[in-house]
């Protein structure tokens, strides 16, 4: 006999087409039966183990963040409530060029550095690997052997792999170092990765041409990857970076999946149909893209990431020295708030949009929840004092949340026809983004039930399907027999995020079980001791595959 049965369930089933009534019969893992409108045909119920009542609810495969720091935080943390209480059973790690594989000894140190605000430095890890497959298979081995909370693919990190070929330094890459990159780039592709990242307003992954890029890319299409930027603006000059982006993957032949593509900054207020025009002509003409956004207006990243390029040349100890020299730093301070730094996505720095939303030493935690302009004020400093005080003290940690976005882009990006959801979560921090809670019982909640700017079976396929999909799954993303069975069960009358600015870790209401592997993460709205996720890898053929 089968192990479960899910009775009567109004089934999503990630496509886009209309729901379904139907049992859906789970066993060793996978959907193996799908019995349409049982209880109104009077056939012959299948039966199993156990019955699940889903009167009421929603199934739907289970949803896919396409854009997660989750790198250290599913080693760190077997509970992990964050993703898997919001129904994500598959997260995308490696974003925006810099992450922990592949490294040597030293490249290690300096990502580990770099990126303290997004994972943390990570003394309570072992860092028992330095290639992707040695990362992905710690991953699977996760807690005691027993995996880790949900599932999680990979993409390799350009800027680690710059860092690992080339160094922190601001200059062109020599033929042999292109050559080491491309090979670390197959390798990483070889061992599981499903395409290559980068940030491209990050150090050192910015000190790269538009030639180098393309040569690694043209590596990962010949695997069946994407390249996923996190392009070189979202402010001033956002249009042209996209479009650079787009024409860079049709020169090398690789898919496209731009990062958290919005428009921020005044200067973009209104223009986000000139970017979804722009895509739609390469769509049109036959490039492959996709985007993902979450449903939020501010966007997250750390405090060090706004400063200008040129001051953050030779890794993190390199910038600390700088902004310790007072004549450098005041040469940092005209780029932000005069020129408009690079970092800054060329638009001068607003510090009463740059609230601090975590810090690394505790000392400073009276910081957090406020923006800098405000903490001037209360102290009788400028606000680039306060910032410089804020780098130096704690070494580069500190993490923002910058108010910079606008409803009406993010409502129009959601929309687009190869639209999908990431969190872009950062979940260090005192004061976190919401999104990293609620991404995705807030597009449930929000955007589908109370705005209606998607319907709920479009919002689901951009969440499952159309992910899935990009990731070349076999598998996953759809309600089919023989499919995996991650799966979410959730109320459309009561899914809502929980997570708020002021209380941003406040687990979402509405989504009582949750599925990984066919095992059940979330039962009743309680996270289980169940460890079901594992590593997802792309086989050297362009077919993904898990254990």
């Amino acid at each position: 006999m089968e192990e479960l049965v899910i009775r009567d369930a109004d089934v999503v089933d990630g496509s886009g087409e209309p729901s379904y009534r139907a049992d859906v019969v789970v066993d060793r893992g996978r959907i193996v039966s799908i019995v349409k409108e049982a209880a109104a045909a009077g056939c012959q119920r299948p039966k199993a183990v156990r019955e699940l009542d889903a009167e009421g609810l929603v199934l739907s495969p289970g949803f896919i963040d396409m854009h997660a720091h989750s790198d250290l935080a599913l080693l760190r943390d077997p509970d992990h409530s964050a993703k898997a209480a919001q129904g994500v059973t598959l997260e995308v790690l490696g974003q925006d060029g810099l992450s922990y594989a592949p490294v040597d000894d030293r490249t290690l140190e300096e990502v580990r550095r770099a990126i303290t605000g997004w994972n943390g430095y990570g003394d309570d890890i072992d860092f028992d690997w330095r290639s992707v497959g040695e990362y992905l298979d710690r991953l699977d081995r996760g807690f005691d052997g027993r995996g880790i909370a949900v599932n999680a693919a990979y993409l390799i990190p350009q800027g680690t792999v710059r860092a690992l070929a080339v160094g922190w330094e601001d200059r062109e890459a020599t033929p042999e170092e292109l050559d080491r990159m491309r090979r670390l780039v197959a390798e990483g592709m070889e061992q599981g990765a499903v395409g290559l990242s980068s940030g491209l307003t990050y150090t050192p992954g910015m000190y790269a041409e538009d030639a180098e890029l393309t040569e690694l890319c043209r590596v990962v299409a010949s695997y069946g990857g994407y390249y996923c930027p996190h392009h070189r603006s979202y402010g001033a000059g956002a249009l042209e970076a996209y479009a650079e982006m787009v024409a860079l993957t049709r020169e090398a032949g690789c898919a496209l999946h731009l990062a958290h593509a919005t428009m921020n900054f005044g200067v973009n207020r209104g223009r986000a149909p000139e970017l979804l025009s722009l895509l739609d002509e390469a769509l049109a003409t036959g490039a492959d893209i996709t985007l993902d956004t979450y449903p939020y207006t501010p966007g997250s990243t750390t405090l060090a990431a706004l400063l200008p390029s040129w001051a953050s040349e030779g890794g993190p100890e390199e910038v600390l020295r700088r902004l310790a020299d007072g004549e450098t730093a005041e040469r940092i301070r005209h780029h932000l708030e005069v020129l408009g730094a690079d970092g800054c996505h060329g638009v001068p720095v607003e510090w009463d949009t740059i609230e601090i939303s975590g810090v690394g030493d505790p000392g400073l935690h009276a910081y957090v929840g406020r923006t800098v302009q405000e903490s001037a004020d209360l102290r009788g400093e400028t606000p680039w004092t306060i910032a410089r005080r804020l780098l130096l003290d704690d070494r580069l940690a500190p993490t923002i949340l910058q108010h910079v976005g606008h409803e009406e882009n993010v409502r129009t990006v959601m929309r687009h026809r190869v639209h999908t959801g990431g969190s872009d979560g950062i979940l260090q921090g005192a004061k976190p983004h919401p999104r990293a809670y609620g991404t995705f019982p807030h597009y449930l909640g929000h955007y589908v039930r109370e705005l209606e700017v998607l319907s709920l079976e479009e919002c689901v396929a951009h969440l499952t399907g159309r992910p899935a999909a990009r990731l070349r799954l076999p598998d996953r993303g759809l309600v089919r027999e023989g499919y995996r069975a991650d799966l979410v069960l959730f109320d459309p009358r009561a899914v809502a995020a929980g997570s708020t600015y002021d209380a941003p870790r406040t687990l979402p209401t509405g989504i009582p079980y949750v599925l990984v592997d066919g095992r059940f993460v979330i039962e009743d709205g309680r996270r289980t001791d169940v460890l079901a996720g594992r590593a997802v890898r792309r086989s050297p053929m362009g077919r993904n595959a898990s254990p």
